[in-house]
């Protein structure tokens, strides 16, 4: 009788182990269908150059890297000529080499405006592009602030695909195209968010 009473407390554990298990791969299967993740993203946003309109010998240079500047802002001379921003700036870069010669084609300062800051979101086109769609909420982390979480909005979801970014399926040898979504967040609300920063990201469909 005791074996008997061992035997069905056994199978009683048994039974809830399984229970449980499926329940939570169940779950699992419906949470995951409900989103697109992928870990190849990046911050970004369009590099300006700021040039001497004519060539000339580099001055000064005003700004370092990491400055947040406003529009207008004076940041290098080159000769005679002061070189502006002309919106408001992160600094990315500087030219430091004083007493040299620049050319129009020489960018002496380098910026992006904070505004066009952006998660850029590389996803395969079998990894639930189709059922991306502007406006859909995200969810990201960044390699930087481990796992933090950020959220955002899909904004633009590339036309085309990335050509430098070409995967082969291993079982057919089929080519898989990438497809970037831009993923737009609030930089008022994130202002440690620095361009170049790498990127997680959920998408909720």
């Amino acid at each position: 009788m005791k074996k008997l009473t061992e035997n069905i407390w056994v199978m009683t554990g048994l039974l809830a182990v399984i229970v449980l298990g499926g329940t939570g791969g169940i779950a699992y299967y419906f949470v995951s269908m409900g989103r697109v993740y992928t870990d190849k993203a990046l911050i970004s946003a369009s590099i300006t150059n700021i040039s001497p309109s004519a060539p000339g010998i580099l001055q000064e240079v005003y700004v370092n890297v990491g400055d947040i500047v406003g529009p207008d802002t004076v940041v290098a001379r080159v000769g005679n000529e002061l070189l502006k921003t002309t919106a408001s700036s992160v600094i990315t870069d500087t030219d430091t080499a004083l007493g040299t010669t620049v050319s129009p084609s020489t960018p002496v300062v380098q910026v992006v405006n904070p505004d066009d800051l952006r998660v850029i979101a590389h996803i395969d086109e079998d990894k639930g592009l189709s059922s991306i769609k502007v406006g859909q909420q995200v969810i990201f982390t960044l390699d930087a602030f481990g796992s933090r979480t950020f959220q955002g909005i899909v904004d633009e979801i590339s036309p085309t695909a990335r050509q430098e970014d070409i995967v082969f399926n291993i079982s057919d040898k089929r080519q898989i195209n990438q497809f970037d979504v831009k993923i737009r967040f609030d930089v008022n609300t994130y202002p440690e968010i620095k361009n170049g920063m790498s990127a997680k990201v959920w998408i909720y469909k």
